[in-house]
């Protein structure tokens, strides 16, 4: 949702561009501005689409606007070849100079890490939901019966396990979750790696909110380049035919403009790098996650507290002796590992970020 609004406020900057500054050819360049946000956001979201062929798409279509309203002003076509053609031209007399090469660096080195960063959320949902649904073994089962229920046959309903006997079983039980652990903490290194890389020409908002400025530029030095630009284009396509015609003017929403424009001042908590920052801060207090949940179930719900008396499985106790907690479920042949289909490819997917 971020990224929409992000999409969407780039998008009226342009169209604010083109309304206060060059007016005339606003209606004509909306589609165009439209189409490449669009395809910005596609790209993003994981689409198939090449972020070069969206910019040299942009930057063609532009071309003819700009020809027809400030270099040649006044000048139509009966028919659609005309600009079609100067469209086309619009790569061999380069009038925006170097400017569309820089957007397509820009826009390469921006879309691409935010891109896989939302890819890389997207795994991170499917490991958590992939462990949500785990359907543990009967002999699983039956430990955690003995260990929560069996103290009821005898009445002892307020009784819990010993803290060593609880983290014995659900470690045991939990085994496969543990083993997700050095994948989950690699997954999050490599989510940190990704933000702390995205600033500067790489910060996507960075890009997108100052694209109009560049698009400005491009225009301008189409301009100042005028007179050549209108020899080589009459050497390619011709002569058009001369018509007094008068553009349609902008009608664009000036609620949409204020809205659009709000963005230059927004608080520093409202910037996505900021709220990705957050992200990524939060997400570090859970990079043991997999790794502790049994002792975390164990030591905030599950087990009696230190010094009470608890159940060992078998009766009610002051202390708890076993093996060590640590090694114990590791001897235990009822303990058998919960079977987690889908885990393996997700943990594949997690190595190439």
């Amino acid at each position: 949702e971020t990224l929409e609004t992000l999409i969407k406020q780039a998008e009226n900057y342009t169209s604010i561009l083109f309304c206060n500054t060059y007016r005339n050819m606003a209606l004509e360049a909306a589609a165009s501005v439209q189409e490449f946000f669009t395809d910005v956001g596609l790209y993003l979201f994981g689409a198939d689409v090449n972020p070069e062929e969206f910019v040299n798409r942009f930057f063609d279509s532009l071309f003819p606007l700009v020809y027809n309203h400030l270099i040649n002003p006044g000048v139509t076509d009966s028919s659609l070849e005309y600009s079609e053609c100067i469209r086309m031209a619009r790569r061999d007399v380069s009038p925006f100079d170097n400017i569309p090469k820089r957007v397509m660096g820009q826009m390469g080195r921006s879309l691409l890490p935010s891109r896989t960063f939302l890819q890389a959320l997207n795994l991170g949902i499917e490991v958590i939901n992939t462990t949500d649904y785990l359907h543990f073994s009967k002999e699983c089962s039956r430990a955690l019966l003995k260990m929560q229920y069996c103290p009821h046959c005898q009445g002892l309903t307020l009784s819990k396990p010993c803290m060593g006997y609880c983290l014995n079983v659900m470690r045991g039980c939990l085994a496969h979750m543990a083993e997700l652990n050095p994948h989950w903490h690699a997954y999050i290194r490599s989510l940190e790696e990704l933000s702390d890389a995205m600033h500067g020409t790489y910060d996507v908002e960075h890009v997108l909110l100052n694209f109009h400025l560049l698009v400005n530029d491009a225009v301008i030095q189409a301009h100042l380049n005028g007179q050549k630009l209108l020899e080589e284009v009459n050497k390619m396509c011709g002569r058009p035919v001369r018509t007094s015609t008068q553009s349609p003017r902008c009608s664009f929403d000036q609620s949409k403009e204020k809205h659009g424009m709000k963005t230059t001042t927004r608080n520093s908590e409202e910037m996505l790098a900021n709220r990705r920052k957050e992200f990524i801060n939060s997400l570090r207090l859970y990079r043991s996650f997999y790794g502790g949940l049994a002792d975390q179930l164990c030591a905030n719900e599950l087990a009696a507290a230190d010094g009470l008396p608890c159940w060992n499985g078998e009766d009610i106790v002051k202390r708890y002796f076993m093996w060590s907690v640590k090694t114990y479920w590791l001897h235990q042949p009822c303990f058998l590992f919960p079977n987690l289909k889908g885990i393996n490819s997700v943990l594949t997917l997690s190595h190439n970020l």
